[in-house]
């Protein structure tokens, strides 16, 4: 139950994402949203995790805020993988980046407050 909230709250992310940030588009609906929130989690989870051991100096020289340029890279591979997103350029991902990981941290601690257990 909690991998299909976060796969349902990644989607929400991304769906904020497209309409804060101006250089973001999802072509599509709902199918869509997860079907894109899927692949970046495989993506951020394969990939973003070798990535983030390699760099985990320079994570720590900058006190963790190179974490949202590993994010925006992972995006803009998201984007480069599947047809159904476009990231215009990089400020744009690292925008996205930033709104997404707000979204989800917000409602990972919503439904962490939710659950009894």
């Amino acid at each position: 139950m909690r991998l299909i909230f976060r796969w349902a709250a990644l989607a929400l992310a991304f769906w904020a994402a497209t309409a804060l940030v101006p250089g973001i588009t999802v072509n599509g609906g709902v199918g869509t949203y997860l079907w894109v929130a899927l692949l970046f989690g495989l993506i951020n989870a394969i990939l973003g995790s070798i990535v983030k051991v390699l760099t985990f100096p320079a994570t720590i020289l900058t006190f963790g805020l190179f974490i949202f340029v590993i994010n925006a890279a992972m995006l803009s591979l998201t984007a480069r993988w599947s047809d159904s997103l476009d990231v215009k350029d990089f400020w744009s991902a690292l925008f996205a980046s930033l709104i997404i990981t707000i979204v989800t941290s917000f409602l990972r601690k919503f439904y962490s407050k939710a659950t009894p257990f």
